[in-house]
């Protein structure tokens, strides 16, 4: 991985994260981000206000998992169905709130009745404490991604409107600042243009300048806003974001990527209050059972990334599902198993993130091929993806879920052996992660000839088809010294010393097939 990288390329990407918790499909902060940057230089504003508005119109529901719960528990109970339907509603609309509540309320059962008496009413004090509550978080997470103070202030004011019946703090005209305004105009742009073209956009726009949007913003739309969704409809989305970048380009150190990837895991864990911390959690066991196993420098720190990314996806599964009690049905499953399927596409938007989004969706791969989501075994799972899944198994049964609660860091340690001894997760990595986590590593019933952990017999069957401890090294992804202790301890175990025995040792055990 370079040692400098592009912010905007890693924060488009990232931006996809908001876009699924929204119930949005991908590229759509992309999409209105390219709107708001080219209303603000048809406006004439100044590249360095520009800039605010990139990154303020690209990361504006940064704060959305923070209410998740709280949504699917008021409204219906799958807050991505009721977030699509009310992104585009106009708040300041009696009968458009009505409208909503009646199209969204179905799975409230007897709650149904009030939820329309809050529709009819403008749902005045859930409605601003959910907003208030999205505005904080997106705004404290701009802090720390270092996006500047414009931007946080732009995150906390999303939801103002110019005639002063926003939330939370009902700004009005130019109290609420420029690029804020920009924004969502842009926003409301992208969505109306999906649903029904260009046409239908520029209806909307005109049709709320003056109430929720700023006359002279909208104005802007109406003469460019045509040409900026046809220009984006003809070309690369994620090639014209980064092109729309005012200048200068910004980059980020190597080592910075980590305080990038923690403010997106932390943001991911907000979705329930029994995730917090979990991401934070898998990436420091991560961490130190990687450097106890060998692995070389770079390749803790990519690992350390990928755990704190690893569950970008949740974002994209209902809060109603993932806060039963119950038992799950068989589309809960599914919707489940595709969370991580979700982080690695995720991922794969940014060409720096993409490796580590190979590692990051592999976490609930198991080593006898039961895991998901791609259902990999064996060989086919490098050894960041088999410490990374023996981390996530710790840190998520010593945490509560609302189906069963935490498990003690013995209790979890002795699960992990048995697992191992099953052959679902690695026992070095078992080892190390237990370790890691200050518990004493229970002994692993040999599931293997001679007691070869899994990780030796990934080794042996480098080590018969003739590669060198280097090679072996360069393929696990760990260190030469560690591969040399892994064939020695091979030698010790078969009681033999040279190639031609232990690829003797694996022909007859029938090790050779992964």
């Amino acid at each position: 991985m370079r040692d400098r990288l592009r912010l905007a390329d890693l924060l488009a990407a990232l931006s996809v994260a908001t876009d699924l918790g929204m119930g949005q499909p991908p590229e759509k902060a992309v999409r209105s981000c390219l709107i708001a940057t080219g209303l603000a230089r048809a406006l004439g504003l100044p590249e360095e206000q520009v800039r605010d508005v990139y990154l303020a119109s690209l990361l504006r529901h940064l704060g959305c998992t923070a209410t998740a719960s709280v949504e699917a528990r008021l409204y219906g109970g799958d807050e991505l169905v009721s977030r699509a339907a009310a992104e585009p509603a106009d708040f300041g609309s009696a009968q458009e709130m009505l409208e909503l509540t009646l199209a969204t309320g179905h799975g409230a059962g007897l709650r149904r009745p009030l939820l329309i008496v809050r529709g009819a009413v403008g749902d005045l004090r859930h409605g601003r404490m959910v907003l208030q509550s999205i505005c904080e978080a997106g705004s404290l997470l701009a802090r720390r991604l270092g996006l500047g103070q414009e931007v946080e202030s732009c995150l906390y004011q999303q939801f103002e409107r110019w005639d002063g019946r926003g939330a939370p703090r009902r700004l009005s005209k130019e109290e609420i600042s420029l690029p804020t305004r920009i924004s969502e105009v842009a926003t409301q742009a992208v969505l109306f243009h999906r649903a029904g073209g260009a046409d239908a956009a520029l209806a909307m726009v005109e049709r709320r300048a003056g109430g929720w949007f700023d006359p002279s913003v909208a104005e802007a739309f109406r003469s460019h806003g045509a040409e900026l969704l046809a220009e984006i409809d003809a070309g690369d989305p994620w090639a014209a974001v980064l092109e729309a970048e005012s200048p200068p380009v910004r980059y980020i150190a190597r080592e910075d990527l980590d305080r990038v990837a923690r403010a997106f895991g932390d943001m991911v864990d907000l979705k329930a209050p029994y995730t917090l911390g979990h991401s934070a959690g898998v990436a420091e066991l991560a961490d130190r059972a990687a450097r106890m196993l060998g692995l070389p420098d770079r390749a803790v720190a990519d690992l350390r990334v990928a755990a704190l990314l690893h569950d970008l996806g949740r974002v994209g599964v209902s809060s109603g599902i993932w806060g039963k009690t119950g038992p799950l049905t068989r589309h809960d499953h599914e919707q489940i198993r595709l969370h991580p399927y979700h982080t690695e596409r995720i991922l794969a938007c940014s060409p720096v993130l993409e490796p580590l989004g190979r590692t990051a969706g592999l976490h609930h791969e198991r080593l006898d091929g039961s895991g998901y989501h791609h259902g990999l075994a064996g060989p086919a799972l490098p050894m960041p993806a088999r410490v990374l899944a023996a981390a996530d198994t710790f840190q998520s049964v010593t945490q509560d879920r609302p189906h069963r609660p935490a498990r003690s860091p013995a209790e979890a340690a002795d699960l992990l052996t048995r697992e191992a001894s099953a052959g679902r997760l690695d026992a070095d990595c078992v080892s190390a992660v237990v370790a890691a986590a200050g518990q004493t590593p229970g002994r692993v019933r040999p599931g293997r000839p001679a007691g070869l952990t899994e990780r030796e017999v990934d080794v042996i069957r480098l080590l018969a088809h003739g590669l060198s401890n280097k090679e072996i090294a360069s393929r696990l992804v760990i260190s030469r010294r560690t591969a040399e202790h892994h064939v020695q301890h091979i030698y010790d175990k078969i009681g033999h010393s040279t190639r031609a025995a232990a690829a003797l040792f694996a022909m007859e055990h029938d090790l050779l097939r992964g």
